[in-house]
This record gives structure tokens, sequence and C-alpha cells, in this order.
């Protein structure tokens, strides 16, 4: 079972950066995507983004273009996901998982993110 553990949230004032990190024990052969998500308090888990381990493409949710990156090292099964330029609206639980092609099958618990005005 491939296990997924996120790290890095915490209190950030608005306009401040942070650095989430997202680690996986393993990197079976079907997996090849790494995806970002969160969820705020009384709303749906909303996807953020993601990164293809094979070709490095990455995908945004509009919300988070030009402010969130997502970065792979292969070598370490770990993604980044750094979040600058954050608003109050950031604030959420933040949840990394891996996929194939069947879909997102490995979660991690998630790690909260407060950006305060």
């Amino acid at each position: 079972q491939v296990q997924v553990v996120e790290s890095g949230g915490g209190l950030v004032r608005a306009g401040g950066s942070l650095r989430l990190s997202c680690a996986a024990s393993e990197r079976t052969f079907s997996m090849y995507v790494m995806g970002w998500f969160r969820q705020a308090p009384g709303k749906e888990r909303e996807f953020v983004g993601s990164v293809n381990w094979n070709s490095g493409s990455t995908y945004y949710a509009d919300s988070v273009k030009g402010r969130f990156t997502i970065s792979g090292d292969n070598g370490k099964n770990t993604v980044y996901l750094q979040m600058n330029s954050l608003k109050p609206e950031d604030t959420a639980v933040y949840y990394c998982a891996a996929g194939d092609h069947g879909g997102y099958r490995y979660w991690g618990q998630g790690t909260r993110v407060t950006v305060s005005t």
C-alpha cells in the first residue's frame, strides 16, 4: 500500500508564502501523477494542481494559476506545492494524492493552511 504524507502547512499572513511537501512511500509502475487538492471549511474538496511524473507537465486550477507552482523530485518520490501571494480564501486543508489511469488512489492525511488578513 502506497503511503502519502503531506507536510509544511501552517499560519501565514495574506501575501505571504508557504511550501508544502508530499512524499510517497513508493512509486508503483502505474503511478504517473501526483495531485494537490484542498478543502475549505464548509466546502467541497477541489482540485488545486497536478504534476505528471513522466512528462513533467503541470496543471493548475484557475484560482491558483500564477501564484502556485508544483514541482517534483523523482528521486525522492516527493512533490512540492509552492504557494505565493496567499489569500485568505486559500485557507483550507491541503491534500496530496498519487494516481494512475484509474484515478487518484492514494491520499495523504492533509495539512492545514491558514491565511490571515
